[in-house]
Parts: structure tokens; sequence; C-alpha cells
């Protein structure tokens, strides 16, 4: 017996590092967002759900409704998947001694996504071998992220929290508000510019990690 319990996945709060990485956790998603499908939108490669009202005005209504509220109700499903992927699996390849553990632990995930991607019912574009690139490039991309915060934190609650909010904001947002013959080449976890966009975040986020390091 491993004599493994509920302390080893860092249910504990975390104090305030978590609470310094709530404007992060639900801008991020907003962000990438805004770049990736505002481009597709802007340049027409994917059409704009119309709803009454501004473009502006009712795209921010609902992107902040499922900041706050969509984020909140999705909390119990991220949940489940972060406690399996960054608080027991992740630090378990930490522990293992597993090279690269974090784009490890990114690949899995993705490839946990894989069959889903084959029988069509998860963001399968027009091409499914660029689906499933793209899409390992855009989760690996978020692993990235989303693993920094747990490690950098000890918790893995900003992991929830921002796997939360990402769900609601792009799946629930920008996804529903897009349409088009090829929304999903572009757009989506498997589209093109959502993967451009989350390499972008990761050298940025990298890039701030390593000036935080000089400054410590």
């Amino acid at each position: 017996m491993l004599r493994e319990g509920f302390a080893d996945i860092s249910l504990r709060f975390g104090g305030i590092l978590t609470l310094k990485t709530l404007p992060f956790v639900l801008l991020f998603p907003v962000v990438v967002g805004s770049l990736a499908y505002g481009f597709a939108w802007i340049t027409g490669l994917v059409d704009y759900v119309h709803t009454s009202g501004s473009f502006i005005w009712a795209l921010m209504g609902i992107v902040i409704y499922q900041m706050f509220a969509g984020t909140l109700f999705g909390v119990i499903s991220s949940a489940g998947e972060e406690l399996g992927w960054r608080g027991y699996m992740l630090t378990r390849l930490i522990t293992a001694g597993v090279p690269k553990p974090i784009l490890t632990s990114g690949l899995i995930w993705g490839a946990w996504h894989i069959p889903a991607i084959l029988l069509g019912s998860y963001y399968s574009g027009p091409s499914l071998g660029l689906s499933i690139i793209l899409f390992l490039i855009t989760i690996s991309s978020f692993n990235f992220v989303i693993s920094h915060l747990r490690l950098s934190t000890g918790s893995i609650w900003p992991a929830i929290l921002l796997h939360a909010s990402w769900n609601a904001v792009i799946q629930d947002s920008f996804d529903l508000s897009t349409s088009g013959e090829n929304a999903y080449l572009w757009t989506g976890e498997s589209g093109i510019l959502v993967a451009l966009v989350m390499l972008f975040a990761v050298w940025v986020f990298s890039q701030r990690s390593q000036l935080m390091q000089h400054k410590i």
C-alpha cells in the first residue's frame, strides 16, 4: 500500500498566493478568446453569431457572466479532472524524475481526449489529423500555464478555478458565439488561431517566470 491520502493532492487553499492568482484565472481565457476569436471574426474566417443589440455589449455581457457565474458553476466538473491531472499525476511524474514532467503530463492529458476527437464529438475540424495536432499544442500550452499555477502556489485550487474559467469563457462564450464552415479549423481548442495564441501565452508566461526568478 502506498498510504496516499488527500494531503497528497494539495487541497489546502494556499492563502494569499492563491488569492493573487484570481485576476489571472478570470482574465486569461478572456484575453486568449479576444485575440483568437476576435481576429477570426474581424477577418471573416469565421462568423460571429449575432444577437439582439450591440455586438460589443452582447459579447461583453455573456463573457462577464461566464467569467463569474460560469466559473463558479464549473468548479465541480473541473475539480474532477484537476484532482487527477495536476493534483496527482503531475506531482507523481516530478517525484519519479520523469524528464520534462509538465510537457509529459500535458501530452498525456491531450491524448486522453483524442478518442473523442476521433469520434467527431470533440472539436473535430475538417482535417482530423490537423485537429489532433493543434489540440495537443493547445492543451499542452494550457497545461504549462495551469501546472505552473498549481506548483507555484502549492494548491490545486488555482488549477481548478482556471480550468473552470477556461471552459466557461472559451467554450460557453466564444465558441457559442462562433459559427461557420471552418469554425473548428480556426477557433476552438483544435483551432489554428487558439493554438498560436496559446503558444504565445506560454512564451510570455515563461519569460515572466524567468524574470521573477532573477529578481528573487
